[in-house]
């Protein structure tokens, strides 16, 4: 899908074609066909591999300059069902009068930028603009994790109430979330990195035209991507402490469990030891009383009991 827009005077966007568009404009790919990759990077004066490289869902974060263009990868969070995160490469092309956005699927970060929001950026304002969806990435990101702190609490009271597997796999499963976040978060925060340090190159100007508006945003930017990464390591050492304290806890009911059925075990080999003594084929003392059985019996539950309660002082049964 490709879709041009550009920022008018009154503040509201305007759809264009590629065949009318202006500069200023933001030209946004989401799963992009071969033909629209071919017609942009011709009305652009791209390169095809610039659009193509950010529809890689294993493409790092990384900046790329190539003669008047620069390639700005960033991996932004996605949600993949309710309780599954996920990371996806957002592209960003910088032209010296034009933006291209580039993602393999639609996702919130892009689609906040609309009719509705449209008073929010100038299209035209191409630097502003490219910070702005950086800084919408990160909030993402934050918003992602307090969702993923209340999930793992509930899954907290459910293993406290009762020790299911698919608790158990639930908690992987944000493990594997924020294992994405943290990865995808350091690598962007390289590129910020890159991006303040770029700035001072000579020819820099042409991509990017930074004022003070500019540099408190990207500071803006730098500094909640560095709380984004301090939330996701809190929350990844809270989950791995709870993951190791419910299976010491998972150890120790299986350990319980067993102490108690060898205890009774012990307890039922006693009854089963005498009456195979008095059951022997020869003759054998109280063979011919007639009340032997009930005796043996008798005998065979008191030293039972006894046993049970020599368990039971000791803390095994």
């Amino acid at each position: 899908m490709l879709q041009i827009f550009k920022t008018q005077e009154d503040k509201t966007l305007k759809e264009l074609t590629i065949n009318e568009f202006e500069q200023g404009s933001w030209f946004n790919l989401i799963k992009p066909t071969a033909d629209e990759i071919k017609d942009v990077a011709a009305a652009l004066n791209i390169d095809a591999d610039f659009l193509r490289d950010s529809l890689d869902s294993e493409e790092r974060s990384r900046i790329e300059l190539d003669d008047d263009k620069l390639l700005i990868i960033t991996n932004i969070p996605m949600m993949e069902d309710e309780n599954s995160f996920d990371t996806l490469p957002l592209g960003v092309i910088m032209t010296p009068h034009n933006i291209v956005t580039v993602s393999l699927k639609e996702n919130r970060i892009i689609s906040f930028f609309n009719q509705d929001t449209a008073k929010l950026f100038n299209t035209s304002d191409r630097t502003r603009f490219l910070f702005q969806i950086l800084f919408r990435s990160t909030k993402f990101y934050l918003r992602y994790l307090e969702h993923i702190n209340r999930h793992t609490e509930k899954i907290e009271v459910e293993l406290k109430r009762t020790m299911k597997n698919k608790a158990l796999f639930q908690l992987l499963d944000v493990q594997k979330s924020l294992v994405y976040f943290t990865t995808a978060l350091k690598d962007n925060g390289r590129v910020m990195e890159k991006l303040s340090r770029f700035k001072k190159l000579p020819g820099f100007s042409t991509f990017m035209a930074y004022n003070d508006e500019i540099e408190d945003l990207m500071e803006d930017v730098i500094v909640e991507n560095k709380q984004a990464i301090e939330m996701v390591e809190m929350h990844r050492n809270i989950l791995e402490s709870m993951m190791d304290a419910f299976a010491s806890i998972i150890s120790n009911n299986l350990n319980i469990v067993m102490k108690f059925l060898t205890s009774v075990t012990i307890i039922l080999a006693i009854p089963t030891m005498v009456a195979s003594f008095w059951g022997m084929n020869v003759d054998v003392p109280m063979a011919h009383m007639h009340y032997a059985f009930w005796g043996i019996l008798l005998f065979s539950l008191v030293l039972a009991g006894i046993i049970a309660i020599i368990l039971a002082r000791k803390g095994l049964f």
